[in-house]
């Protein structure tokens, strides 16, 4: 990939909600934490859905950071794309993932879907009204960073670490 294409980063989720809002959370780091080409595009998306078509459609590539709920283990980290991205979406409960997926489909049907990858993670709590994520959540946050970067590595994106660039990973 040149960097004539468009990457968006963008995270989604409710940050009043505890683990809900982990796609936030990641997002916030890494603008504090990293220094990306301008072809790269990161965004705190929240709860708007459909709102977000316009940004999703101007990207040639997409990645998306959530909670997903797949009845796992607190913390398990999912890798999720193309047919994958539906069937896992279908079975969370929360209301901002069904307007996400609607989101994805409208995209889709005008050709404007950029290729998607969805970097989730099982969640604890989405229901405690709560700024701050669960422990076991909040300490995969440096885990999901490393996969976002590993992405963009493998896309030939080159960043910098700003400061010390605060994450552990063998590329920073």
């Amino acid at each position: 990939m040149d960097n004539s294409q468009k990457i968006l980063i963008l995270g989604i989720g409710n940050i009043l909600f505890s683990d809900e809002g982990i796609g936030i959370r990641v997002i916030e780091r890494l603008r504090e934490r990293f220094q990306f080409p301008d072809n790269i595009t990161i965004l705190d998306g929240g709860v708007l859905g459909l709102s977000l078509m316009s940004y999703i459609a101007e990207h040639d590539y997409l990645i998306v950071v959530d909670a997903i709920r797949n009845k796992g283990v607190p913390g398990t980290i999912y890798r999720l794309e193309e047919d994958e991205i539906p069937k896992r979406f279908l079975v969370k409960n929360s209301l901002h993932q069904v307007d996400f997926l609607e989101t994805l489909l409208s995209c889709e049907v005008i050709d404007k879907l950029p290729q998607t990858v969805i970097i989730g993670i099982e969640p604890l709590d989405i229901e405690t009204l709560s700024l701050e994520p669960t422990d076991p959540i909040k300490e995969k946050i440096d885990e999901i960073i490393n996969l976002i970067l590993k992405e963009l590595e493998s896309l030939g994106i080159k960043y910098l670490p700003i400061g010390d660039g605060h994450v552990s990973c063998n590329t920073c």
